[in-house]
């Protein structure tokens, strides 16, 4: 790892062609790869193979392994992007085309409708079609629903459609307050005790057993959990976790119907084997019964769901259970480059446990590619826009921005993010979580802060309180917010970090504006939130490591990884924090070409540095060394890039063009003013600015902060630039819109008439 290398090639152009072989790239990849084309055509007509050994080509040795073995049980152990998708269905449907195997006979279980779906697809396209795909839930409800007037009579219950207003009730009935958060976090606690086979008297001595925090007393957890199922017993309604247990009821009670089934489904495969619950593995011993006609597949490595439940035992116990298993290791990475995959494999070296004994070595079948950047910066708002400014020059490269990632530990961290890549014009989405701005606890704290702004000489909670972060905290403490942060993971965790980014915010637009009232919090808060409202845009993905787990991307920015983030600060036991080594491994392994990683040495500008990198990444990133070790680890030989950190003692520290007072506020910086200090800005030359800003955003079909946001145009207004030099000097002008904009900006300036000019801008 080090400095950013030039690629040989533009981004998306292909060193050579594909050729016949599977050793040159002939292999179609079950991920996506530029050195691969992609089964599933887009609405493409594809012709299926003429026959069964047809379906073999293009198959690489290991995956032809799997494919061709059709007789007792199989392990697959994939590695990430080494075509497990492909290797099964081309497995399924070989024994089809070669008569084996009856389609009507087959069960293939995956965890999402989105997998079930793709490898319904695929497996038509092979000539397969009539192989049941399914998820476990959606396979055990079929059932359920044909089997339920044979075994209980009658109709099946109700399905309930949404589980936390029936334990919002049973919470109520239990004389227990739940907030919105809390209910969310006690219903999480209830799926892992049920998916868990843990009744409701067993559920505190279950969460002490296993290590879990859990959001609540878990005496009162079990009290809710009691009350629900009472509740769901008089309403006759059953919930998804029921599907699965009452499936497993009925095939362990009734043994005619368990060998209906079996008569049924002859021969079963299990997607993603590392994520199965006790309660699914239950239901699959009852599918199979005496026989061994399985084939799972899956990674230890990729183990990071725990908390609901998931566990790799049945995966790395598999063996001892059937010893004449067929154990074929797909290691072949066919998505991500060399460099990438050196990092992956530098992670898993390092790891410990019984899941690290079983890690797979992974081999890029890629073409080299620019080494993994590793970026220290000085604090976190040099982190985002200095991620921004990457993410950016990928876009201007030819990287379309839906093939761009920038990963996260948690859901409060996206703000920053939000913020840096709406200034740099980028456009955005978010995956797997709400807005910041729209996350209901940050509308509800706005709401609390308006409110008091406005009626706080009534308020008794703001009598003794003169400070603004103190009023703010003593406001938000009515909302969730305490001195330190709750136990464990889940929504009550994401709420306080949500309401604890606003304290900080807080902070720090106080230093940077003593005289602040809350009502100036109010307002900022209002801008910084109609700044980042954007519609829904094929753009850069913004996710959590936990989002992007399945996905892939051709750039990925992994951010904010210090320790305290990576690991997570609440994770304590070596399992815990083994699991956040393979929920980063995650994140590496979902880059198939550029790969960017990135840490803050403080909170914000001029800060204390006291923060670390993450120990996952000792011996990896350039001048560091492996645990252990006397000198510098492996790919240690180059250097750390010093984003934030080293552009900050190049450049002066910025100062009011008025009072030379220094600026810290990011605002304020544009303006090269201190809010307070008067302005001279030409109201006409900024309303033209404005005029002409919405026009540009709707000839690009982007939100008008992606041209100038309102800052940068009150800035332009106030200096009022005749030169390109001039321009450049303000905040918010880079190279990009200079040379989109510049001319039109200058020309405004001077007062020239832009009417009919640059159509094509």
């Amino acid at each position: 790892m080090g400095l950013v290398r030039p690629s040989r090639l533009p981004c998306g152009q292909l060193s050579r062609g594909a050729r016949a072989t599977w050793q040159h790239g002939g292999v179609t990849a079950a991920t996506y790869s530029p050195l691969f084309p992609q089964e599933s055509g887009g609405g493409q007509i594809v012709t299926p193979p003429r026959d069964a050994d047809a379906v073999l080509d293009g198959l690489d040795p290991e995956q032809r392994e799997v494919a061709t073995a059709l007789h007792g049980p199989v392990c697959v152990l994939a590695g990430a992007g080494t075509g497990k998708t492909r290797a099964i269905t081309h497995r399924i449907a070989y024994g089809v085309r070669a008569g084996i195997l009856q389609p009507g006979s087959v069960l293939a279980v995956t965890f999402t409708n989105r997998a079930a779906g793709e490898m319904r697809g695929r497996l038509r396209q092979l000539g397969a079609g009539g192989v049941q795909a399914r998820t476990f839930h959606s396979a055990a409800l079929r059932q359920l629903q044909f089997f339920w007037p044979k075994a209980v009579g009658g109709e099946l219950p109700r399905l309930l459609d949404r589980k936390v207003q029936l334990v919002a009730e049973a919470a109520a009935r239990c004389r227990i307050r739940l907030d919105r958060n809390e209910l969310r976090d006690v219903t999480g606690e209830i799926e892992w005790a049920k998916i868990t086979q843990t009744v409701p008297a067993d559920y505190p001595a279950a969460v002490a057993k296993s290590v879990r925090e859990a959001p609540r007393d878990p005496a009162e957890i079990g009290q809710v959990y009691g009350m629900y199922e009472q509740l769901k017993r008089e309403r006759s309604v059953i919930d998804f976790e029921d599907v699965l247990l009452l499936t497993v009821g009925i095939l362990q009670d009734r043994h005619d119907i368990a060998d209906h089934v079996r008569r049924q489904y002859q021969h079963f495969v299990v997607d993603e084997y590392q994520d199965v619950s006790p309660l699914q593995q239950r239901l699959l011993d009852l599918w199979l019964g005496e026989r061994e006609s399985l084939c799972v597949v899956g990674d230890a490595s990729q183990t990071i769901f725990s908390f609901t439940g998931a566990t790799p035992d049945h995966l790395l116990n598999f063996r001892a259970r059937h010893p004449g298993a067929t154990v074929v290791k797909l290691v072949r990475d066919y998505r991500s480059t060399p460099q990438v995959v050196h990092l992956a494999n530098g992670l898993l070296n390092q790891a410990r446990g019984r899941a690290a004994e079983h890690r797979l070595e992974l081999v890029s079948q890629r073409d080299p590619g620019p080494e993994p950047v590793c970026t220290e910066y000085a604090d976190e708002p040099s982190e985002a826009e200095g991620t921004a400014r990457r993410v950016r020059d990928l876009v201007a490269a030819g990287v379309p921005a839906g093939e761009i990632a920038v990963l996260y530990r948690i859901n409060a961290q996206s703000e920053v993010y939000e913020q840096a890549l709406a200034d740099a014009g980028v456009p955005y989405q978010l995956r797997g979580a709400e807005r910041f701005f729209e996350r209901q606890e940050v509308r509800e704290a706005g709401a609390a802060l308006r409110g008091a702004a406005r009626f706080g000489g009534n308020d008794a909670l703001l009598d003794d309180v003169v400070e603004l972060p103190s009023q703010v905290r003593a406001v938000l403490s009515t909302k969730g917010w305490t001195t330190e942060p709750p136990a464990g993971s889940g929504a009550v965790r994401d709420r306080w970090e949500s309401l604890a980014a606003l304290v900080r915010l807080a902070e720090d637009f106080v230093r940077a504006k003593p005289t602040a009232t809350l009502a100036d919090l109010v307002a900022e808060l209002d801008e910084r939130a109609a700044a980042q409202h954007a519609p829904t845009v094929q753009g850069v993905t913004l996710a959590s490591f936990h989002a992007a787990k399945g996905l892939e991307w051709e750039a990925v920015f992994l951010v904010g990884l210090t320790e305290g983030m990576m690991p997570i600060t609440y994770a304590k036991t070596d399992e815990q924090i083994e699991e956040e080594r393979r929920l980063l491994y995650v994140g590496v392994t979902r880059a198939r070409l550029h790969l960017s990683l990135s840490w803050a040495l403080s909170r914000s500008p001029g800060g204390r540095a006291s923060r670390r990198p993450t120990r996952f990444l000792n011996g990896l990133r350039p001048g560091s060394t492996a645990p252990g070790a006397r000198g510098a680890g492996p790919g240690a030989g180059g250097s750390v890039e010093r984003g934030g950190a080293a552009r900050r003692k190049q450049r002066a520290p910025a100062r009011c063009r008025v009072c030379r007072k220094t600026l810290t506020d990011a605002g304020e910086m544009k303006l090269m003013r201190c809010e307070e200090c008067p302005s001279d800005m030409d109201e006409a030359l900024y309303g033209r600015l404005r005029d002409w800003r919405a026009d540009q955003a709707e000839r690009i079909g982007q939100p008008a902060f992606c041209v100038f946001t309102d800052k940068t145009l009150m800035a332009i207004a106030e200096a009022v630039p005749g030169t390109e030099g001039e321009l450049t000097m303000i905040s918010g002008v880079g190279v990009r819109k200079l040379d989109r904009f510049g001319a039109d900006v200058l020309a405004i300036c001077a007062g020239e008439d832009l009417a009919g000019d640059n159509t094509d801008s």
